[in-house]
């Protein structure tokens, strides 16, 4: 798969970069020790962290920022990865649906980027660009029904949109019985380091979780 930034994201967040990692997994519906990880974390957040400190973090930051660029509220649309700490901070429980989401969630809680995971299989074409939602795009996002994704950073396939830092598409969504997948970590900080941190921290529970070979990821600006 070839990952582009189209020139209108480069415009408005020309540090974007991103990770894409590829690898063939297997799925679960539920993991017990990847649920002690998740508890953790959440526990550690809720005794260092603030539904309004959280926002300070540089990924979350920049996130938002780009939102607001892009002319789309990060209060009302919230990227995943604010969301997901926000609700720990709440106290309400993560949804727990499998592990391969699961374990992406749990990235996406640690380092605060939002984070795509897509069944490979599912795509059409063999491009994703990365540029901005338009007025009227149809766009079905996971468990949201139907979505108004004008004004939000979208990857698009040959078809249309298939993943925004708020939902992915249900079309491209991963299931029990995926085993081609791909990940994308967006890097609206422009932080290499950062996004690296964040792929080898997948590749990592991927491995541990999901029985994964074939494991590699790429940068991309």
């Amino acid at each position: 798969m070839q990952l582009q930034v189209s020139h209108e994201m480069h415009s408005v967040c020309p540090e974007f970069v991103g990770a894409c990692i590829t690898a063939n997994i297997s799925n679960t519906p539920y993991s017990a020790d990847l649920w002690a990880e998740i508890d953790v974390l959440g526990s550690d957040y809720r005794a260092t962290l603030t539904t309004e400190s959280l926002k300070s973090m540089t990924s979350i930051q920049a996130t938002r920022r780009i939102y607001k660029l892009c002319g789309k509220d990060p209060s009302r649309y919230r990227p995943s990865g604010e969301a997901l700490v926000r609700r720990v901070l709440q106290g309400k429980s993560l949804y727990q649906i499998d592990t391969l989401v699961d374990l992406i969630n749990l990235a996406s809680m640690k380092y605060g980027y939002s984070i795509g995971a897509f069944d490979a299989d599912k795509f059409s074409g063999d491009t994703l660009t990365l540029g901005i939602g338009k007025e009227g795009e149809p766009y079905e996002g996971i468990g949201r029904g139907m979505i108004n994704i004008a004004g939000l950073p979208v990857y698009r396939d040959a078809i249309g949109g298939v993943g925004t830092p708020t939902s992915d598409h249900e079309r491209t969504k991963v299931t029990l019985s995926t085993t081609r997948l791909l990940v994308l970590v967006n890097g609206y900080d422009g932080s290499e380091q950062g996004v690296t941190d964040t792929a080898e921290y997948i590749i990592k529970l991927l491995n541990k979780y999901c029985s994964a070979t074939n494991c590699e990821y790429k940068l991309y600006k």
